[in-house]
């Protein structure tokens, strides 16, 4: 039987399940491309990068769910979001070293603060953000937030095309394809990086 951190799968399986109904309720109705479906997708990624890279699936997988929780970007009040949090995974019974593992996991793996996880498990679940972030599904969840943040999607004059959804393309996700940092990451950036690059000429393109 498949075990996480020395419990049997069917004690975790019943945390998992809660894990999942909390961000649920928290992420089921967002519109910026930061929904529960986004949490499920890296999740399951954080879960199979683990699985081929052999480090702890509960950790990663957990952390997976949760990353975004308190995220500056989707929440007012990122303190109580995260104390929020913590006090659910007490009550499902998560241990210390669990709850700890988790918050280091998802602290430091924000594209915007430029930092790197110091264990792991975080780059695992960075990796599996990121992956989110390009590709088909990237290129929609990109249009995704900017429509839900008023952004234009290009424009003429390169002044005014600073804070459009393809330049965010060029800002930050044709970087992420090199900012992997396991094999298992890099295996699977590799295609979706060049589909970004086939979408942003053939839109180009059109544009023109």
């Amino acid at each position: 039987m498949e075990r996480y951190s020395g419990y049997f799968n069917m004690q975790t399986d019943t945390k998992m399940k809660a894990i999942k109904n909390y961000v649920y309720t928290i992420f089921d109705e967002d519109p910026t491309g930061h929904d529960f479906f986004h949490m499920k997708r890296v999740a399951r990624m954080a879960r199979f990068i683990a699985v081929k890279e052999g480090s702890d699936l509960f950790i990663c997988e957990a952390a997976g769910w949760v990353h975004d929780v308190g995220d500056k970007k989707l929440f007012s009040n990122r303190s109580k979001a995260l104390e929020q949090l913590n006090h659910f995974l007490r009550s499902i019974d998560c241990t210390a070293t669990d709850i700890n593992a988790i918050r280091e996991a998802v602290d430091n793996i924000s594209f915007s603060r430029g930092k790197i996880p110091a264990s792991i498990e975080g780059k695992i679940v960075q990796d599996a953000d990121r992956l989110d972030a390009i590709g088909a599904i990237g290129v929609a969840r990109t249009f995704s937030f900017g429509g839900a943040k008023g952004q234009l999607l290009w424009h003429d004059s390169e002044e005014k095309r600073q804070n459009t959804s393809i330049q965010h393309f060029y800002d930050k996700l044709l970087y992420l394809k090199g900012l992997m940092h396991t094999r298992t990451a890099k295996q699977i950036a590799e295609q979706r990086h060049r589909f970004m690059e086939m979408y942003l000429q053939q839109f180009l393109n059109e544009w023109q």
